[in-house]
This record gives structure tokens, C-alpha cells and sequence, in this order.
């Protein structure tokens, strides 16, 4: 029985000490470092963690690289700039002891943006699943939008990650700007082609489900912000994906299936 907490990190010297101090009763700490620029690999070291400098490759394969090095029996996976609750890490550390009667657990995470904690918008609860046994599951090989896949059953811990991600407005459009380009690039790996609807229509719909359906409304002007900006990198995403259409050489247009 164990546990073994693995972090994803890439100039994450504001985030990684509180990030790891949540956790700091874990049996192994894995940082899977992206060749930071700043003191991200010192400040986690100091918090005892073990440090894998690797070449970024995207979200998936950097958080599978942490799940292979891990020696206990369940791994928890954790990006920098979320902190595990009080109630959330007495959970953990239950399962981990020899209480968990599932392969792997949701946990419901509450996003902080711009300093005001969003419960709409489709942000909250947001239930991800990041805790598993490490012999029944791993992170699948998506560059964004990754997610764990479990071979067994899977529940559900009530205790929630509190998800620090937009102090400002420029780290949430630094952010949309990588999204948006892994996002695109992904699409075009898939073959997956931009149309005129995606451009046009996809957006004022991604605004009316946050702002309206998923009541984004009721978290002020955060939640205004949050659905104007969705729409946005909905529209950008699919900008770029028509441009990388527009300047893929002939190669790739036979392999990807698109026409001219």
C-alpha cells in the first residue's frame, strides 16, 4: 500500500510549493518537469520530490512519464497549480491505506478565476478522475485534454481540488493560446476539418451553454468573462485548425484526408 503523487510542472515556481505542501504526507512525490527556466526544480526538490527533466511532448505523455516511474501501489495526478483539500486528503490517505473498494476515483474540482471561486459554468463541481491503482490505469496519450483510463471499477471521493489556474487575465490568455494551438493540432491530427458552422455557429453556442444553460450568469461578471473567453477559444481553436488546413503540404493533406 501507497501512494504516489505525480506533477506536471513548466516554470511553475508561483504554484509548486503550495501544490506539493498539500500533499506533503504522501509516500513518493514525482515532479515530471518540462526544462523550467526558473527555480521550479529547486523549490520542488526542497519539498523532497523526486525531479524528471524531460523534453515537452504534451500533457499526456509527460504525465505518463510520472505514472512510470512510480513505485507505490496507487498515484495520484496532480498539475502544479492545484492544491488537494483538507477533506479530499483524508479521503486519499484512507484508500491508499487499504479503504478504497474502486480501481480508481473521481474527485470534483473548484476552479479560482480572477480571485472569485466559480461554481457555474460548467467549471464546477468539473469531476476529474486523478486517483488510481497504478497496475489498473494511466494517463491515455493526449497531447491536451488528457485523461486517466482505468481497467476496473471507478467511483467517486466527495472532497474537492481547489484548481488556482487564472490569477489574472494574462495567465488565462497565455493558457487559451497553448490550448487553442494543441487543441488545433490535434484536430488536424485526427483529420478532423474546420468548417464554416465551426467558425460561425460553434462560438455564440459555447457562450449561450456556459453564460445561460450552465448558468454562468450567476457568478457575476466572472462568470461573464468565463463565457465571452470560452466562445472566444472556441473560435480560435477552429481559426487555427483552418489555417494549419490552408498550409499543410501535399503529404499531409493525403494523410489527414483533406481536399483542397
Amino acid at each position: 500500500m501507497g501512494l504516489t503523487v505525480v506533477v506536471i510542472t513548466k516554470d511553475e515556481e508561483a504554484n509548486i510549493e503550495r501544490c506539493l505542501e498539500s500533499v506533503a504526507w504522501a509516500d513518493e512525490l514525482i515532479v515530471v518537469d518540462s526544462q523550467s527556466t526558473d527555480r521550479t526544480a529547486e523549490l520542488a526538490r526542497r519539498r523532497g520530490a523526486v525531479v524528471c527533466d524531460v523534453e515537452w511532448r504534451g500533457f499526456g505523455p509527460a504525465k505518463r512519464r510520472g505514472v512510470a516511474l512510480a513505485t507505490q501501489e496507487w498515484v495520484l495526478s496532480l498539475d502544479a497549480d492545484e492544491v488537494v483539500g483538507t477533506e479530499l486528503a483524508h479521503q486519499i490517505r484512507q484508500v491508499a491505506a487499504g479503504g478504497g473498494e474502486h480501481d480508481g476515483y473521481y474527485v470534483g474540482r473548484r476552479t479560482n478565476f480572477l480571485g472569485r471561486w466559480i461554481s457555474h459554468c460548467g467549471w464546477y463541481p468539473d469531476p476529474v478522475l486523478r486517483l488510481f491503482r497504478r497496475e489498473k490505469g494511466n494517463v491515455n496519450e493526449a497531447v491536451v485534454h488528457e485523461q486517466v483510463e482505468v481497467d476496473g471499477s471507478v467511483g467517486r471521493l466527495s472532497g474537492e481540488l481547489l484548481h488556482f489556474s487564472y490569477p489574472t487575465l494574462e495567465h488565462y490568455l497565455a493558457k487559451s493560446a497553448v490550448y487553442t494551438t494543441l487543441g488545433a493540432r490535434e484536430a488536424f491530427r485526427r483529420g478532423r476539418r474546420a468548417r464554416w458552422y465551426d467558425l460561425v455557429i460553434r462560438p455564440p453556442i459555447s457562450f449561450f451553454s456556459h453564460y445561460i444553460v450552465r448558468q454562468g450568469f450567476r457568478d457575476g461578471m466572472e462568470g461573464w468573462i468565463i463565457s465571452v473567453m470560452s466562445a472566444v477559444a472556441v473560435f480560435v481553436k477552429y481559426a487555427k485548425l483552418r489555417h494549419l488546413q490552408r498550409t499543410a503540404t501535399p503529404e499531409q493533406r493525403e494523410q489527414y484526408g483533406f481536399g483542397d
